[in-house]
């Protein structure tokens, strides 16, 4: 018979039973096997021991700010996707949580069917294999490797996260072209487009102070108003 293959793991680290319990039978329904963890210390200690596919990760935790705990938790593994539980809908929050490490965030109260949808475009993304760009791209004087999920622009280097390394995929794959926010929210993250979901925009703003040399004044990485945004390679 042939062996079934293993169920991914996803670990969630949040102190309110409810969500927790809400969130283990969602996704233990659509497949993947959950830990969990109440504290941010006892969450960190639990990503190094059981090594998992991704972490759920609330924003408020009882003993360790949970911008320190996603800081810990990159330091461990670079690359594990991380989405982050915000009760705070301001966007400095939201933009503070994506430059400590957070691959993505979603604001309570959310709908478990969007957070799935999350983690299954990450999963469905990280199966697709080897995209139709080279894997070392040069944009301007910065240097982007797909492969090692870094940037290295003037002499500093700085770690791209899985949905900064899809963005850029995405745009330079059209490089040149317009390519729709729409577009980009349902191939990269499975989500339908509206009129408050910032998570391109908050994203396109990291990718910017990574790769621009005036990131308030982009040169390669450029807004289409009313549509979206295109790549400059030079």
């Amino acid at each position: 018979m042939p062996i079934a293959p293993a169920k991914k793991t996803i670990l969630v680290v949040d102190d309110e039973p409810h969500i927790v319990l809400g969130l283990r039978d969602a996704l233990e329904f659509e497949g993947f096997r959950v830990i969990a963890a109440g504290k941010g210390k006892e969450g960190v200690a639990l990503a190094r021991s059981e090594t998992p596919d991704a972490i759920i990760l609330d924003l408020m935790l009882p003993d360790v700010n949970g911008y320190a705990v996603c800081e810990e938790l990159r330091r461990q593994n670079a690359l594990v996707p991380i989405i982050m539980l915000t009760a705070r809908s301001q966007e400095p929050d939201k933009i503070r949580g994506l430059d400590v490490g957070a691959d993505d965030y979603v604001t309570k109260p959310f709908g478990v069917n969007e957070l799935i949808a999350r983690m299954r475009a990450i999963f469905r993304r990280a199966a697709r294999g080897v995209a139709s760009v080279a894997e070392t791209l040069s944009i301007g004087d910065a240097t982007v490797s797909f492969t090692a999920q870094k940037v290295t622009a003037r002499g500093q280097e700085h770690a791209l996260s899985f949905y900064e390394v899809e963005l850029l995929r995405m745009l330079a794959e059209r490089a040149g072209q317009p390519v729709g926010r729409d577009e980009i929210l349902s191939r990269i993250w499975g989500l339908e487009g509206s009129p408050t979901n910032r998570t391109v925009d908050n994203f396109i703003v990291k990718l910017r102070k990574k790769i621009e040399k005036s990131p308030e004044k982009p040169q390669h990485i450029l807004t289409v108003y009313g549509f979206g945004y295109k790549l400059a390679m030079v």
